[in-house]
C-alpha cells in the first residue's frame, strides 16, 4: 500500500472515532442518559465533522433538523472512503 493511501485511511479511521464520540454525547446529552441533565448544545462537536452539508439542514422540516445534523458527517466519511478507494488504486 503506498503511504498516501495509508494516511487516508488512518485519516478515515480518526474521522470515523471522532464521529462516533460525537454522536455518542449527542445522544447522551439529548436524552439525558446516565444521569446526565439534558443539554440543548450537546451536538455542538457534530457541527464542525458535518460541514459542509449540515449548511443545507434548513431545507428539510424543523423537526428533523437535529437529526439530519447529526447524519450529515456520514456524507464526508462516505467522501473520504471514495477517496481512499481511488488512492488505493
Amino acid at each position: 500500500m503506498a503511504l498516501g493511501a495509508a494516511i487516508c485511511v488512518w485519516v478515515l479511521r480518526a474521522f470515523i472515532a471522532l464521529y462516533l464520540l460525537a454522536g455518542a454525547l449527542f445522544l447522551i446529552g439529548t436524552f439525558g442518559l446516565f444521569g446526565q441533565p439534558r443539554d440543548p448544545l450537546s451536538g455542538i462537536f457534530l457541527i464542525p465533522l458535518g460541514l459542509p452539508w449540515n449548511q443545507f439542514v434548513d431545507l428539510a422540516p424543523e423537526p428533523a433538523w437535529p437529526w439530519l445534523a447529526a447524519l450529515s458527517p456520514l456524507l464526508n466519511i462516505g467522501l473520504l472512503a471514495t477517496l481512499c478507494r481511488w488512492a488505493r488504486n
